[in-house]
């Protein structure tokens, strides 16, 4: 064989080296992206559809939230899904809240329009709800307290970073937002 024969074949062995190797990459790839979005949001980490029986009928008494130590809320970025983990809280009226500690800081705080259609999952269950932020400075407190009050349990404190509980009479931070969570079933 001549030289130009092993010069070929030498290309045409590298090419299929490189293929396979690309092959293998992309296929990783997909599987961890698959993992991924069936899995989180994962503490930090924000994830994609939030997946999980649905409850399409209205809930007007959050009270039972209180008794989950994590929620998962989804919103849409575009076209494109975004979860994350975060606490939420009911009063003791059944209204139920979510807690952004810094909220201006964080990605999905600031893009939550009036009337936001959401999903929110607790404990498998996933819920069609609209969001507003709130501003005004009773509900403000009101969801506070009700935030300080879940964080007195222990297994909400242990899933929560940092792991730490407020003191009972913790005073509302003005960095602190909340967002007040409406039923969208039935709707």
């Amino acid at each position: 064989m001549d030289e130009h024969g092993i010069a070929s074949r030498r290309s045409s062995t590298v090419r299929r080296v490189v293929f396979g190797i690309g092959a293998a990459l992309a296929l990783a790839a997909l599987v961890a992206g698959g993992v991924w979005a069936l899995t989180c949001p994962c503490e930090g980490t924000p994830g994609f559809v939030l997946l999980g029986d649905r409850h399409d009928e209205v809930v007007s008494d959050w009270t039972f939230a209180n008794e989950v130590p994590l929620c998962q809320i989804e919103i849409r970025m575009g076209l494109r899904p975004h979860s994350v983990n975060l606490n939420c809280m009911a009063s003791p009226n059944g209204d139920l809240f979510l807690s952004c500690s810094f909220g201006e800081r964080k990605y999905w705080c600031p893009r939550v329009g009036r009337d936001e259609p959401a999903r929110l999952r607790l404990e498998g269950v996933v819920y069609p709800v609209v969001l507003n932020r709130v501003t005004d400075a009773a509900t403000l407190d009101e969801a506070w307290s009700a935030r300080v009050r879940k964080l007195q349990k222990p297994e909400v404190v242990a899933v929560q970073p940092g792991g730490a509980a407020p003191a009972p009479d913790a005073e509302r931070p003005d960095s602190w937002w909340t967002f007040h969570v409406r039923s969208a079933g039935g709707e």
